[in-house]
């Protein structure tokens, strides 16, 4: 795993924990929500293509086809 990767997924968390506490303070909780959601649907999406890859690796390593 490449520790790029890592301060990718805390950099996307520490955006989208700011934008949360400024939207919550000035009182638009539904947009809120939204980037939390978001900030979570773009980490997974990052993490689901990881796992791919290790898949892929680990298929490579035992020749499973």
């Amino acid at each position: 795993m490449d520790v790029g990767m890592i301060f990718k997924i805390a950099g996307i968390g520490i955006v989208v924990a700011v934008l949360n506490q400024v939207l919550k303070k000035t009182e638009r909780e539904e947009m809120a929500t939204m980037v939390t959601l978001t900030g979570i649907v773009v980490v997974l999406m990052m993490v689901i293509e990881m796992i791919g890859r290790l898949f892929e690796s680990v298929r490579t390593i035992f020749q499973l086809y």
